[in-house]
């Protein structure tokens, strides 16, 4: 078994009469940058926090390259954590912080100057080993925390919600040089965040969480494109969620009845018909002028509101079955065509409509532990 490989079991931790991770299966191969997504008390942090070593689980298993540590100290398990806020050492430099754990090791000063040298160079962080936590940027902080975290060679490193303290556009440069590191360094990256983006941008592959409970394991496609639940299908980016009822099957298309319209999707599964949840994503969406003849899947409707979000026009439309749609259009510098108050026909491919059951309802996420 590879270096770094994690396998968690049947684990659950109850909190008095809350349970905030139930019965998690979850399979994390070595080297691999795996994110654990979904809002506010869904039981990611409390996961990480099992891995990590700070919580014991109420049952089952937690495997590290084999061996069960599910009720071993954090200080004997082979992993590191780099937490929200930083946890740096303030009356430390730079230098001193990165090497702490070291020296506590009581490593060779040799040993200690050489490897915190290389963890400040992966970090780009080369030439501020005197500066004190303090005067450091929020950007620079999180890379100190980093290397202090990678300069003990774990073979796997937890990250607990990193870049939630750091402004926007630092995140998403942020982001970028996050995965550059764990592909550079090679081991393998558990990472919780309640950002979409920023599980999609970085991740080989995404468990998103709701209610203790995993709801999805896949790669960020898999978990975009083909989202196996409406929970999923709802948190994960933007949604156009309508309620439809399966009629039966074209092929290997379904039927489904969306007011008046009989729509055919070619994505998703149901196991009987009956009422449906129908999914398709805003850049999905055609727009056609209204009253153009043409194939199936045209529904009439009017533009709401038109907002500008820079690199595209989000378009909110009302559907003449009642739905509200959002819709979005690449901004190529041309005029919009389609203006507030502007009669569309609404084309719905059927190779981007997504049946789901209704068996899955959206998270309560009234829990207490996230």
């Amino acid at each position: 078994m590879a270096r770094g490989e994690i396998q968690l079991l049947d684990l659950t931790k109850v909190f008095e009469d809350v349970t905030a991770v139930d019965h998690v299966d979850i399979d994390i191969p070595a080297g691999e940058f795996f994110s654990l997504l979904g809002p506010s008390g869904c039981g990611k942090t409390t996961t990480l926090r099992m891995v990590a070593g700070f919580e014991q689980p109420t049952s089952g298993r937690i495997l590290l390259d084999g061996a069960d540590v599910a009720y071993t100290p954090p200080h004997k398990r082979n992993v590191n954590t780099v937490f929200q806020n930083y946890a740096l050492f303030p009356h430390l430099n730079v230098f001193d912080n990165v090497a702490f754990g070291l020296r506590r090791a009581k490593r060779p000063k040799d040993e200690v100057r050489e490897r915190v040298g290389r963890a400040l160079e992966l970090v780009q962080l080369t030439g501020l080993e005197k500066r004190k936590s303090a005067q450091l940027s929020g950007g620079q902080q999180q890379r100190v925390a980093l290397a202090r975290a990678l300069v003990l060679n774990p073979a796997v490193l937890l990250l607990d919600e990193p870049l939630g303290a750091l402004d926007a556009k630092l995140r998403k440069e942020l982001q970028l040089e996050l995965k550059a590191l764990q592909q550079e360094v090679g081991i393998t990256f558990v990472y919780v965040t309640h950002d979409q983006e920023e599980a999609l941008t970085m991740s080989d592959r995404i468990a998103v969480m709701a209610n203790g409970q995993v709801e999805q394991i896949g790669t960020p496609k898999d978990v975009y494109e083909e989202s196996a639940t409406v929970f999923v299908a709802d948190f994960l980016g933007v949604s156009n969620l309508m309620d439809g009822e399966v009629t039966g099957r074209d092929g290997t298309a379904l039927r489904v009845r969306v007011g008046e319209v009989e729509l055919r999707a070619e994505r998703g599964e149901v196991a009987t018909t009956g009422p449906a949840k129908v999914v398709i994503r805003p850049e999905r969406i055609e727009l056609e002028a209204y009253g153009e003849n043409g194939a199936a899947n045209r529904l009439p409707g009017m533009v709401e509101r038109v907002v500008y979000v820079g690199a595209a026009q989000q378009l909110v439309i009302r559907l003449a079955t009642g739905e509200q749609l959002q819709a979005l259009v690449q901004n190529d510098g041309a005029p919009l065509e389609w203006e507030q108050g502007t009669p569309v026909r609404v084309h719905l491919p059927p190779s981007a409509l997504r049946v789901l059951e209704l068996r899955q309802a959206l998270a309560d996420t009234t829990a207490d532990e996230g």
